[in-house]
Parts: C-alpha cells; structure tokens; sequence
C-alpha cells in the first residue's frame, strides 16, 4: 500500500453511515444524526421534528433567519450539555454545494449535525532556482485542533456569507499577511473531499485548493496567533514528511497529496497515483 494512504484513510474512518438518520430542513437533507443526538433533539419539539427516519426543523420555520435563529438556540443547550463546543463563528448550511442557504449555523456544531463544511487551502509555492519550495506555516500550540501541526500558507473555513475567493482573500491576510492583491493571483486547482468521524460528530469537508507563486524576496508574517510562524521548504522536505510522519495536519496531509499527484512527484497515472486521486474524491 502507498505510505501516503494512510492519511486518506485517517480522514475517511467512517466505513459507512449505517446506524446514522437523516437531518432535514424545508424537506432537504442537510446531514447525518447519530442515534443520541436524536434523542437529544427531542427536547426541542416546538422546533424539531423527530420521527422513525430522523430529525427535521419543523415546518412553522419557514425562513433562513428564522430557522438560524432555532438552530442558535439548540445549538447552545446542546454546548451546555457538553456535546460540542462553540466557535462563535456561522457557517452556511445548504443542501447541495450550490444550493440556497437554508440557514446558518455555529461551525462548532456541523460535526455533531454531519452537515458539509467547505474550507480555502493554498500552497505557497516559490520556484527557485533549485526547485519548487513550498511555505508551511508551525500550527499554534494552542489550537484545539491539530496544535503544533505544520500547515499550508493559508488554510480555513468559508464563513457565512463569504466566498471561496473572499474567504482566500481574508485568510491570507489574517493569517500571513499576504497583501490581497497577491491574494488575489492564487490559482484554484481542484478540490479534496472526505468524511471523517471524531469525537464531536462526523467531519463532511470539501476543501477548495489554490495554488500561490510568490516571489523570493516575500516572506510571510504570523498576524494573529494560529500560527506560530512559516518556514520555506524544498517541496521534497514537505513530501517526506508526509510520506514518513505524521507532523503534518490531517487535513492538509490530502492537500499535499493533491499537490504531490499535480507536480509529478507522484506519478499520476500509475496504480499508486491513479488510488490516491480516487482516495482524496471520497467525500465529493
């Protein structure tokens, strides 16, 4: 077996979704339930419906707003019973990745919900003379997930009401104060997908990969505390790592794969290339 396989099956450890019911609201599935969590729901029938094929919103909540604004309110109880915690940040919930939003929620409870969290991921990359480099940045210690990782340039999840490119736009910025007009030349080369279950719920990512060609002489700067600090490495030095450690973040492990598979560092029409792009789609 490939040694990069086992970090899509790290991010794919949910062999099936039997056992789980559906999450509906307006008649749209939006995510997956584990059995206790329905029977938590159930504390809530002014707002949810919960019947032999799972949870729904209840019907009475018609708008986006006002179903955000019943979600809030479950989602803090839930927090207070200790299931999950809040990050004080919405996500949109949409049926489908081009779909209407049809509410919004604290992105500390899709897990638990098994709804889709779309995220930015971008590799800074400068080419030099001897080769490709890539920019990874030192995960803050911490963090509540992944802390003391390595990470991509610019990584993080799309926000309520924010675009892929905004978001790219935002993060880069916050996080490695990349002017946005640099921001703005990273190129969207694909996708990666996955499903994962953890100890809040089950993770439905799709993240959205850029690449970023920097030049020499810029360097990125921390400019909030989720990241320690960057570190410009051959992209040979990234391979290893994830090919024989376990130093880098999950996630980002795939988006480097993704990258690896685009550089020819792996070859991508052979068994091992052609596995590993079937392995990084599995959540699609």
């Amino acid at each position: 077996m490939s040694p990069f396989q086992r970090h899509i099956d790290a991010c794919n450890n949910l062999p099936s979704l039997a056992g789980l019911l559906p999450f509906r609201i307006g008649g749209d599935q939006v995510g997956w339930l584990g059995p206790d969590l329905v029977r938590a729901l159930g504390a809530f029938p002014e707002a949810i419906e919960v019947d032999a094929g799972g949870a729904a919103l209840a019907g009475r909540l018609r708008s986006p707003a006002a179903r955000t604004e019943a979600l809030a309110a479950i989602a803090r109880a839930l927090a207070e019973q200790g299931r999950f915690r809040l990050r004080g940040e919405d996500f949109d919930v949409r049926a489908g990745e081009e779909g209407p939003v049809l509410a919004r929620l604290d992105r500390g409870a899709l897990p638990a919900f098994g709804i889709r969290a779309a995220g930015v991921h971008v590799n800074g990359r400068v080419m030099r003379r001897d080769g490709l480099h890539l920019w990874v940045g030192w995960r803050a210690k911490h963090k509540s997930v992944a802390p003391g990782k390595l990470d991509n340039l610019i990584a993080g999840g799309v926000p309520a009401g924010l675009g892929i490119e905004e978001t790219l736009v935002k993060e880069a910025g916050e996080e490695a104060s990349v002017p946005p007009d640099l921001a703005r030349q990273a190129r969207r080369v694909g996708r990666v997908s996955y499903v994962m279950r953890g100890e809040g719920g089950i993770r439905r990512d799709l993240l959205h990969c850029f690449d970023l060609d920097l030049p020499e002489g810029f360097v990125p700067r921390p400019n909030d505390d989720e990241v320690e600090r960057f570190e410009l490495w051959p992209v040979r030095r990234v391979y290893e790592a994830v090919r024989d450690t376990d130093d880098v973040k999950f996630n980002v492990n795939l988006v480097l794969i993704d990258l690896f598979l685009r550089e020819g560092l792996i070859d991508p029409a052979g068994a091992e290339g052609q596995g590993l792009r079937a392995g990084l789609e599995q959540g699609a």
